[in-house]
C-alpha cells in the first residue's frame, strides 16, 4: 500500500489508480465470461405468523413415536384388548 504525504505523490498515486482502472475496465470488456448469480437454495422454515405456536408439534402421533417409541408400543399393545 502506498502513502502518499507531498501534492506531488498523491496527484501520481491518483493517476495509478486512475491508469489501473481503465485497464480493468478493457480487461473486463475483453472478458467472455459473465458472472453467473448464485442461486441459494434455503432449506428453512418460513417464518411463522403473529399468533402461532412455533413449539407446538404439528404431528402429534410422529413426536409420540420419536420419543416415547418403545412406552408407546407397550402402552398400546393391548388398548384392542378391552373389546
Amino acid at each position: 500500500m502506498k502513502t502518499a504525504t507531498t501534492y506531488d505523490e498523491r496527484i501520481n498515486l491518483i493517476r495509478e489508480i486512475a491508469e489501473r482502472r481503465k485497464k480493468m475496465a478493457r480487461v473486463k470488456k475483453q472478458s467472455k465470461v459473465l458472472p453467473q448469480k448464485v442461486k441459494v437454495k434455503r432449506d428453512f422454515m418460513d417464518v411463522p405468523k403473529e399468533g402461532d405456536n412455533v413449539y407446538a408439534w404439528t404431528d402429534a402421533s410422529k413426536y409420540a413415536q420419536q420419543y416415547y417409541g418403545e412406552t408407546l408400543y407397550e402402552t398400546r399393545r393391548f388398548d384392542n384388548e378391552w373389546d
